[in-house]
């Protein structure tokens, strides 16, 4: 169980870099929108690649964050049942959810998508759009996720295998941790970003929590 588990924290690392480096991406997303609009209504200039670079990047926030909020336990719970019952009764329950739905489901689509990346990849797919860009890095990131994904989900079900047997704490636990749009904010700020975007990204977290955009 202790080599498991020292497994199980070699992936947690490596899902919460690739993680924290990911949601930068969001700041790029926010910068490539907003000069968009800005080229497309002043300047009455556009392009097919800065718009498909959007639909790109938010694929790679999707994607490559996936086994970061796993990690994080962020991700959306129905917590009808399980927030009634015990710790273990809550941790059994991932066990059955992580070994019946979750790994089968992201073990098929990694499969599936691997022959859809290599189709793109050897035939040169580029986008219909004039001016648009070439598909395969865009078909390569949905195997890279699920990978992630499927590596994260192997973590969480080491670490509550762990805490069923009296191994380990309990991986439900909520920590008293920054989220990640928090995180996100407070970098930007470190590194003296515009204010404007800074509450931009104020204004999603408060949409999410359902409070007013206020970016403090």
């Amino acid at each position: 169980m202790n080599a498991l588990l020292k497994f199980s924290g070699v992936i947690d690392g490596l899902n919460e870099r690739i993680g924290r480096a990911t949601i930068w991406l969001i700041l790029v997303v926010v910068l490539i929108s907003a000069g968009n609009a800005v080229s497309r209504f002043a300047l009455n200039l556009s392009s097919n690649a800065m718009l498909e670079i959007q639909w790109f990047l938010f694929s790679a926030i999707f994607l490559f964050c996936a086994g970061y909020v796993l990690k994080r336990n962020e991700h959306i719970r129905i917590d009808v049942i399980a927030g009634r019952l015990s710790e273990r009764g809550q941790n059994w329950i991932d066990v059955f959810g992580i070994i019946v739905f979750l790994l089968p489901m992201a073990l098929l689509i990694a499969w599936t998508s691997w022959p859809v990346f290599t189709l793109a990849w050897h035939s040169g797919e580029g986008s219909p759009n004039p001016g648009g860009l070439i598909r395969w890095p865009v078909r390569l990131m949905l195997p890279i996720g699920f990978a992630l994904l499927i590596l994260q989900a192997a973590s969480e079900l080491i670490k509550r295998i762990a805490f069923l047997a009296g191994a380990g704490p309990n991986p439900l636990a909520k920590a008293n941790a920054p989220s990640a749009e928090e995180e996100l904010a407070a970098e930007i700020k470190n590194r003296q970003v515009a204010p404007e975007v800074v509450d931009i990204v104020g204004m999603n977290r408060g949409m999410v929590d359902g409070k007013e955009g206020d970016p403090k």
